[in-house]
């Protein structure tokens, strides 16, 4: 089989890069499949302080001290997108565009994508004032009235970072309270320059060559607000990236898959880790525990294989 490699992650966020840590000191060969840079949805958090040992950290420095510690551990890891995956023979191959991977078991992490409004104007405007993360393109909007959509914990994360940067962040909401914790809620409404808006629904994103205005409509009443923005960064949850396997596994309305602690699928050898796991909570510390037990689970498979 060509490039034979005992498990094969997918993903290297949080919860890819624990897998990749725990199966490796287990004395599993294993290759690393990361799409674009260590991290993931990690490296776009600005201020982390509920990950143990770390009072303060910013998601890029944690990302980074995660992967370093793979270095001695003899992880391949190749930067490539997977296409296809497929089962046969009680293994199952990679694919990307050029070239082939084997691998005896699987651990899928690919984590998720920021869900879309699908309203009027968020496609024409994206990356000319509509965004997605307020970390990655908030610097070019400072000193600039800015919109933030949402009501979790990402948005006001979100309204807060661009607060440091802008005179006025509107943050809008469609029901009468946030989702978010209770000390990020305190922190949005003891700061001045975040100007909340609740019950408002986003209607239409417009503008000449960049992002100039956001319509809201009111859930009641139906009225609507123009404010005038130089940017609207929407926060209003992810969806699963689980295409490549769903056709596999059952999936759940937001395309995460459906498996319980273990990590383990219906497919023999195939686990799943992180964000596109259901589970209760979505956070950096509950994708490393998924990371931890997915490896583990692996191991078993294998060994038990033997």
């Amino acid at each position: 089989m060509p490039n034979l490699t005992d498990i094969a992650i997918i993903g290297s966020g949080p919860a890819g890069l624990t897998a990749a840590l725990y199966a490796a000191r287990n004395g599993l060969s294993v290759t690393l499949f990361e799409k674009l840079m260590p991290g993931g949805q990690m490296n776009t958090t600005p201020e982390i302080a509920n990950y143990p040992g770390f009072a303060n950290i910013d998601g890029f420095s944690l990302s980074e001290a995660m992967s370093e510690q793979l270095a001695p551990l003899g992880v391949e890891r190749v930067t490539a997108e997977i296409s296809t995956l497929t089962r046969e023979d009680s293994a199952f191959t990679l694919a990307t565009d050029n070239k082939q991977w084997s691998a005896r078991a699987v651990i899928f992490a690919a984590g998720a994508s920021r869900r879309k409004l699908g309203i009027a104007g968020e496609e024409a405007f994206i990356g000319r004032g509509v965004g997605y993360c307020a970390v990655c393109d908030g610097e070019f909007f400072k000193g600039k009235p800015v919109a933030v959509i949402g009501g979790g914990n990402t948005a006001l994360e979100d309204a807060l970072y661009m607060a440091k940067l802008c005179p006025a962040v509107h943050l809008v909401h469609r029901r009468q309270e946030f989702r978010a914790s209770r000390i990020l809620q305190r922190q949005v409404l003891n700061n001045d320059i975040i100007i909340p808006h609740f019950d408002l629904v986003p209607l239409e994103i417009s503008g000449d060559k960049q992002v100039e205005r956001l319509t809201l409509q009111s859930v009641d009443s139906m009225e609507t607000l123009v404010l005038d923005v130089a940017a609207v960064f929407i926060a209003v949850g992810s969806i699963a990236d689980s295409h490549l396997i769903a056709p596999l596994v059952e999936t759940d309305a937001q395309g995460r898959v459906i498996a319980d602690e273990s990590c383990q699928t219906p497919v023999p050898g195939l686990f799943v880790a992180g964000d596109v796991r259901t589970k209760p909570l979505y956070q950096i510390v509950t994708a490393t525990a998924d990371g931890a037990n997915a490896a583990m689970s692996a191991s078993y498979y294998l060994e038990a294989l033997e």
